[in-house]
Formats: structure tokens, sequence, C-alpha cells
């Protein structure tokens, strides 16, 4: 089993959340915060979600108060944010460190196999992290590259999952 499906996490609503699962499915993990310039993503995040989860895609938004504390929310302000503001029905995990000492492990991992341009380390909110179906990792995407413009690379990678 790949690395990558031997990592968990747990929802915000403090449910397992099992890596195992997604064998066969595209992942798309992204650290998201709700006061942040790119807040905004959730909507595009939310359409790819509703386009291609019937196809095997799964998207995570893993919340993060380490830049700018742009989300300074508990568990439930965050969820009412997602839902109320941009309609999110997507995974979103608890709220983790992406960086420093108490990194998730999630990202710990993404950041070891899909390091950035100069450094290991996430610089914003809305890093995008893309893993194959058999979880092996796909690309790192900076956090203005819009979801939209992953479409094409993730249309790919599940048309290569069916195959």
């Amino acid at each position: 089993m790949h690395p990558f499906h031997q990592l968990s996490a747990t929802s915000l609503q403090g449910q397992p959340i099992d890596f195992k699962e997604f064998v066969g499915k595209v992942v798309l993990i992204v650290n998201t915060a709700s006061e942040c310039g790119f807040t905004y993503q959730y909507e595009s995040l939310q359409a790819l979600h509703e386009k291609y989860a019937s196809q095997g895609l799964v998207i995570i938004g893993f919340p993060c108060n380490q830049f700018g504390q742009q989300e300074p929310g508990d568990a439930e302000q965050i969820a009412q944010g997602c839902l109320i503001n941009y309609g999110v029905s997507f995974l979103i995990a608890e709220k983790v460190n992406v960086n420093g000492q108490h990194t998730h492990s999630v990202f710990r991992y993404l950041k070891s196999v899909l390091p950035g341009l100069l450094t290991r380390k996430i610089k914003w909110n809305f890093t995008k992290f893309l893993i194959n179906s058999d979880g092996s990792p796909i690309k790192r995407y900076a956090p203005f590259t819009k979801p939209e413009k992953l479409e094409k690379v993730i249309e790919k990678a599940l048309l290569a999952a069916k195959v």
C-alpha cells in the first residue's frame, strides 16, 4: 500500500478520516482559511466536487490558522462559514498546522514528496496537492492557482484511474 493511503486525519466533526478509503480515488488536499484573500476558492472547489465526486474525486480542506490568523474560529464557526457562505459539502478536516514543529502528518508527508520552489514550507493558505488514484503525488499548486485551472489534470487522473 502506498504511504499516502496509510495516512489519516480527523474531520471537523471529530470523525476519523482513514486514507485507505481513498484507494482508487483522485484526492485534492487544500489548506484553507475562512478570512483569506483566497477564501473565494471554496466556491470553485465546491464546483469541482459537484462535477467530479461521482467519478472518484475526493477534496479535503484542512483549515489552518498559521498565516495571518485567517482561520481563528472553532470547528462550529468554520463549518458554518463553509456551509453558509460557500455551500461546501466536500470533506473538511479539523484545523491543523501545516508548518513547524506540530505539522500534521498529512502535510509533513505531502511537503516531503512535493516540495515547493524554494522551500518545502507551505507559504500561504490554499496551497493545493493533487494525488493520483494509486496514492502517488501528481503536483503541488500555489495558493494563487485557481481550482478550476486544475480541471484538465483532474480529468486526466480520473481517466487513468478507470483504466
